[in-house]
């Protein structure tokens, strides 16, 4: 038997506090640890340092915030020394809510609340019962009662009206909301031992992934309504929707396939002994752990969809970025763009980070269980 004392000295070693400043010990590892990694780390802080010095005299220091109403000449006075934010307060109603009634635009903008709360709540987990789902049901159709009214007093406004973050944030939710269970039954699909429905799975996969989401927005709204029944007409936004969801099914399919794949067989196994029918194996037992292997690319994608609903302006649909774009065409701020694009940027960003790191809490949870 080995005696402590001939215990190597150096796992004791490794077990010894570090000591000294921990942001030193950060910069020699990370930054300085050898002669060409300092200088390049020398190299690039210095770029970074120039970068944001540039943008806080641009954009903080040399900046004008506020101007009289419509009035552009303090922007013009500083154009290229300063920013012009203060096209953000003249036109961020039109930025958010597009053409939609201007004495009606708290409507919207509740509707922008409600979907916010809704991601919140979502993302407790304690939440996750049976009550969640009507609690979506039961908001969504208050988001629709708010934006379409013609009920309870609101008047009536059609969607041609609609625009800006509502239609973002619509498109995007519906679009995952039923294309995610759309791909698990898909992806189900090109696993499944019947040949026809094995190969119906493969063909949808294979040409929505085979034509860019744009060739699939125009045929919904040029080539679709050519195809329908003489005075039957669907509105250019549910046809755009549907053409999301379609595309969104498909890329969801191959990332839960691959999820799928990752469950080792043991497991297919062990639930057939328990005597599970296949909805009930699959339900169980498969999917929690074929998505708890793919939560990256899921919400990869998810990011992916959400800014690809701007795609919608080739069919003329008000989305966020449209708004923006159409926003600056007034020739008293059109030399001002970069800020509208700045702040859009910023909106895009927040509803993307907020997934980002969600999703990385949500791998940590269920890596610890």
């Amino acid at each position: 038997m080995t005696a402590i004392t001939d215990i190597p000295d150096a796992p004791r070693a490794a077990r010894r506090p570090q000591t000294g400043n921990p942001v030193l010990r950060w910069l020699r590892k990370n930054l300085f640890s050898s002669i060409p990694n300092g200088i390049l780390s020398i190299v690039l802080l210095a770029i970074l340092a120039k970068g944001i010095y540039s943008f806080v005299q641009w954009g903080l220091a040399n900046a004008v915030w506020l101007t009289p109403a419509n009035d552009s000449s303090a922007c013009r006075a500083v154009r290229g020394v300063g920013a012009c934010w203060a096209i953000i307060p003249e036109k961020y109603r039109f930025i958010l809510f597009g053409t939609y009634p201007f004495d009606e635009q708290w409507r919207p903008a509740l509707a922008v609340l409600l979907f916010i709360a809704l991601y919140y709540l979502s993302t407790r987990r304690a939440l996750w019962r049976r009550e969640l789902i009507y609690l979506w049901i039961g908001a969504l159709a208050l988001i629709s009662v708010l934006m379409w009214g013609g009920v309870f007093g609101l008047s009536f406004v059609s969607q041609d009206r609609w625009g800006g973050l509502p239609v973002t944030l619509i498109l995007a939710t519906f679009g995952l909301a039923f294309g995610f269970p759309l791909g698990i039954l898909v992806a189900l699909g090109r696993r499944s031992k019947l040949p026809a429905i094995r190969s119906l799975s493969v063909l949808y996969v294979e040409l929505i992934r085979g034509v860019p989401l744009v060739s699939l927005l125009f045929m919904a709204s040029v080539m679709f309504p050519l195809f329908m029944p003489s005075g039957f007409n669907i509105d250019k936004l549910l046809r755009a929707q549907i053409a999301i969801i379609l595309f969104a099914g498909a890329y969801l399919a191959e990332v839960i396939r691959g999820g799928l794949q990752a469950v080792p067989r043991g497991q297919y196994e062990a639930a057939d002994a328990l005597g599970l029918s296949y909805w009930r194996k699959h339900r169980l037992i498969v999917l929690p752990q074929a998505i708890r292997h793919v939560i990256p690319p899921l919400v990869n994608t998810f990011i992916a969809f959400f800014k690809d609903t701007s795609l919608v302006l080739i069919i003329g649909i008000f989305d966020l970025l449209t708004t923006a774009k159409t926003a600056i065409i007034d020739p008293a701020w059109q030399q001002f763009s970069v800020e509208v694009y700045i702040f859009v940027a910023a909106i895009y960003f927040v509803f993307c980070f907020a997934m980002s790191r969600y999703s990385r809490s949500l791998e940590a949870h269920t890596a610890s269980r």
